[in-house]
């Protein structure tokens, strides 16, 4: 009869045993490619890339006239790329849904830090634009381009960029409108942008709609919005329809939001 292994080497092979459940256990738990990263913080919530937590203003509940002046500022989506028209993108179907006037202005390729193909950046942008337009609301949106760019400089640029359009229309609410996923799963820069972006809009009282966190492009229905082939990526005709739709109702829900009392609002702090 063989005798039994002395104590001393049976511990040592449990403890071995563990260690490598345990690495796999994060390994698992680290890469794990058919996972979506988890989304930013959704419409009005804030929270900082750099794991910090993020002051935030709470928001006062959207007002519009009954024909509101929306000017649409962003990127290609904007623009109204791989819709059979560009005026059959979703920010200039979204006069019809709203019952007021959108004065658009997308370029393609543009983002915070990235110039576009027919213009600069957004900074730059937004120093050309008309003083005199005089919109109601704006709705600035994106941009996945800067997802190349790292995260270097990113927020300076769109505190930049917003500082001036805030001085450049006082009286028009901003509405930031975060990057839509071109691709699935979203990637880690795509997040970044969104969570960057929510947190920057969530410190100065500005309402945030984050279609990554609120699930608007999913595997579901994909290839019903998005058009991979001639497209590159951009949604198709139906698909800016289904845009300007969730824009129209995101909006709604931000003009039927509660008014916060003074002295229930979240921490607040100068801008």
């Amino acid at each position: 009869m063989k005798a039994p292994a002395p104590a001393h080497r049976l511990r040592n092979t449990a403890v071995t045993i563990a260690l490598l459940v345990a690495v796999a256990a994060v390994v698992l738990g680290v890469w794990r490619p058919w996972a979506p990263l988890t989304p930013a913080a959704p419409v009005g919530a804030a929270s900082a890339s750099d794991g910090t937590d993020a002051v935030v203003i709470a928001p006062a509940p959207l007002i519009l006239p009954e024909h509101p002046r929306i000017l649409v500022f962003g990127d290609s989506w904007t623009y109204g790329a791989a819709a059979t028209e560009p005026t059959l993108g979703y920010a200039y179907v979204l006069a019809e849904l709203l019952g007021g006037e959108t004065i658009v202005n997308g370029v393609r390729g543009s983002g915070y830090l990235k110039p576009g193909v027919d213009g600069p950046a957004f900074g730059g942008r937004i120093a050309a634009l008309d003083p005199a337009a005089d919109p109601d609301l704006v709705i600035i949106q994106g941009s996945i381009n800067d997802r190349a760019q790292g995260a270097a400089g990113y927020r300076e640029a769109v505190t930049a960029a917003w500082d001036a359009l805030a001085a450049l229309y006082p009286e028009a609410t901003v509405v930031v409108l975060g990057p839509a996923p071109h691709e699935l799963p979203v990637g880690a820069a795509t997040a970044r942008i969104d969570t960057d972006l929510g947190a920057l809009a969530g410190a100065r009282g500005w309402w945030y709609i984050s279609p990554i966190a609120q699930d608007w492009i999913t595997a579901r229905n994909y290839l019903d919005i998005i058009d991979v082939d001639f497209g590159r990526k951009h949604p198709s005709t139906v698909g800016h329809r289904y845009l300007a739709e969730k824009v129209a109702a995101a909006l709604t829900e931000l003009r039927e939001a509660p008014v916060t009392e003074a002295g229930e609002s979240e921490t607040t702090s100068e801008q």
